[in-house]
């Protein structure tokens, strides 16, 4: 049985400790920079990754992480590694260290440990996921929204999302029934036409908070994604709850509308503002 060390120093810990400057670190003259300093990887990081030894692996996924994108030519080793077994102290810094390059050519190993038996190695190998993509990580991530854990179900859920995963929705809509709630903001995130009628139609059997969670991101999303017509249709469909809760979240996305946005999506937003306004609850209070 393999017993694993889940603590791993952050990349910019490790920035630190091997004397990088601070991404937004200013020069002499005083100006900002914007950029991330680019670290590159160290000429000996393949050999040691090699070598067997655990201290110079180690060390070398700790250049990996360091370098993070720039380290794209080590992801083959490090998931090599991952596929033959690493000792415990390691796996889980191998894992971390493949998500730090996005590289999706190492999604496929990281994918077999969304299945380990420690829920700690399955959470990371799901965060990494979300940052590798690809097939192979959806697949996975997919998967994960049935994993007995809530915190894996959970970052399955919000991964899929951020990864724009359309074809996860169903999955997700699953999910959700199953009370896993980040799920909603992934729908949101994703769906289209009918399934976005279909997030609107759980207000009222699902917790308003939840649902709302899916709806800000569809108003949010642009017309080139979401007709104004459904959006109308939705903030139409949250005047009709008349509650508190509709009118305060109402008035959120009435603050938050950018300018140049669809006058005819304002102007339902304003109405159904007003229309709730007398709602109980409506100022803040609790209904």
């Amino acid at each position: 049985m393999r017993l694993r060390v889940f603590a791993a120093a952050t990349p910019a810990a490790l920035a630190l400790l091997v004397g990088a400057a601070p991404a937004h670190a200013r020069p002499a003259g005083g100006a900002a920079v914007d950029a991330p300093q680019v670290i590159p990887l160290p000429a000996d990081t393949l050999k040691r990754l090699k070598s067997g030894d655990p201290a110079q692996i180690k060390s070398a996924l700790d250049d990996v992480r360091v370098s993070a994108r720039a380290a794209a030519a080590a992801v083959p080793v490090v998931a090599e590694l991952l596929q033959r077994g690493l000792p415990e102290a390691l796996t889980q810094e191998a894992i971390d260290a493949i998500g730090d390059t996005e590289s999706e050519a190492g999604a496929a190993a990281v994918a077999w440990y969304t299945r380990d038996r420690s829920p700690a190695i399955r959470r990371a190998a799901v965060s990494a996921l979300a940052r590798t993509r690809g097939s192979a990580a959806v697949a996975a991530l997919r998967a994960s929204l049935s994993d007995p854990d809530a915190g894996v179900r959970g970052l399955a859920a919000t991964s899929l999302g951020s990864m724009k995963a359309k074809d996860a929705v169903r999955d997700l809509f699953v999910a959700l029934e199953h009370r896993i709630d980040e799920a909603a903001a992934s729908i949101g995130q994703l769906c289209a036409g009918a399934e976005c009628d279909r997030l609107t139609g759980l207000l009222g059997s699902v917790a308003f908070d939840v649902v709302t969670g899916g709806l800000d991101q569809v108003l949010f999303r642009p017309a080139s994604e979401v007709s104004d017509d459904l959006k109308i249709k939705i903030v139409d469909r949250l005047r009709e709850v008349g509650t508190g809760e509709a009118h305060r979240f109402l008035s959120d996305v009435q603050a938050k509308w950018p300018k140049g946005w669809s006058r005819k999506v304002k102007e339902a937003i304003d109405r159904s503002v007003q229309a709730t306004a007398a709602s109980p609850g409506a100022s803040g209070g609790a209904p």
